[in-house]
């Protein structure tokens, strides 16, 4: 908690170290799966969603094929790009995404950098 995390996030940081420690989650052999078997692994723990075994993905595992549709960062550079009134949906979003296979996380990074660009 003196770190600045919630209450709920310290018991969610407890559970994946427990879950780790007693060999039960494997993350030192998450290299060895497949971008969706590393999702689901993550995702089976509680509090891990599918944006943050996204960003494992990309930024540990440096899987070059992640779209974070659910980010709102990205949705915001499709947005901008696009020229859209509103931000797209999830859905939209990974089907936008698509056309930059399979190279989306570096169209990821892109979209994110699009945002620091003056108007």
């Amino acid at each position: 908690r003196a770190a600045g995390l919630s209450g709920r996030k310290v018991e969610y940081a407890k559970e994946l170290a427990a879950r780790s420690h007693s060999g039960e989650l494997a993350l030192h052999d998450l290299h060895a799966l497949d971008d969706e078997s590393v999702i689901n692994t993550l995702v089976s723990v509680r509090g891990i969603g599918r944006w943050t075994a996204q960003m494992v993905l990309m930024f540990h595992l440096g899987r070059p094929d992640i779209f974070p549709e659910l980010d709102l960062g990205v949705q915001k550079g499709i947005q901008q790009l696009l020229g859209l009134r509103r931000l797209p949906s999830p859905e939209r979003t990974a089907k936008i995404g698509e056309r930059w296979a399979p190279h989306r996380t570096v169209a990821a990074w892109y979209l994110w950098r699009i945002l620091e660009l003056p108007e």
